[in-house]
């Protein structure tokens, strides 16, 4: 129960927050990050694979523009002699905590696909090894029955993550947390450093008014 109240707590902090960007002075957009890795699939994968993600929320909040990098998994089909590790589909799923589950919000790879207005998506797949980058954007009408929009208060809040789905692991071979920053963890340790940044944003406008 102390695990599920914290991440109540954290979800009513990260709408607060929310809103203190929308009504902030706007100088600089917003950092988000995720490692993923087998062990916060759920339940845990036991894989090699694994990736970093660099997401940026434009400073109007109209676009997650994003890339990640991916190393063990078969974006090609051909990189490995087996089927096994070949890349399904890539998704950005909300609103859960870590150890939690939670539907498809925005898909950028196979199937459901949202990144459509436009179509941002670029596949880059390593010239030796297994693995590859994809980087794609996703706008504020786009995703999969929702919006952008609309799911800011869970990204914000640490409450989306990204998840990298095989055939051998359909359910999802590596899953990282998305969360404020180039920081591990997320909910409240994350929106306080949120909390942080957005202190010192409006402090920075502060004095450049004052000049």
């Amino acid at each position: 129960m102390k695990v599920r109240s914290s991440y109540v707590a954290a979800a009513t902090l990260g709408l607060a927050v929310f809103g203190t960007l929308l009504t902030s002075p706007a100088n600089a957009a917003t950092i988000f990050t995720a490692q993923l890795t087998g062990s916060q699939e759920v339940p845990p994968v036991s894989t090699l694979a694994f990736g970093n993600a660099t997401f940026t929320l434009n400073d109007a909040m109209t676009a997650l523009t994003f890339q990640v990098t991916v190393s063990g998994i078969d974006f090609t089909g051909t990189q490995t002699a087996t089927p096994n590790d070949n890349l399904v589909s890539a998704h950005i799923h909300a609103p859960a905590p870590p150890g939690s589950v939670a539907p498809v919000v925005f898909g950028f790879f196979g199937a459901p696909f949202n990144d459509t207005s436009p179509n941002d998506t670029v596949i880059t797949p390593f010239a030796s090894g297994v693995g590859g980058m994809i980087s794609s954007k996703w706008d504020a009408n786009e995703g999969n029955n929702t919006t952008l929009t609309a799911q800011l208060p869970n990204i914000i809040a640490g409450l989306s993550y990204i998840n990298f789905h095989t055939v051998r692991f359909p359910g999802g071979e590596i899953r990282g947390q998305i969360v404020p920053g180039p920081i591990a963890g997320a909910g409240l340790p994350a929106l306080m450093a949120l909390g942080g940044f957005v202190w010192a944003r409006r402090r920075k406008a502060a004095a450049a008014a004052a000049v």
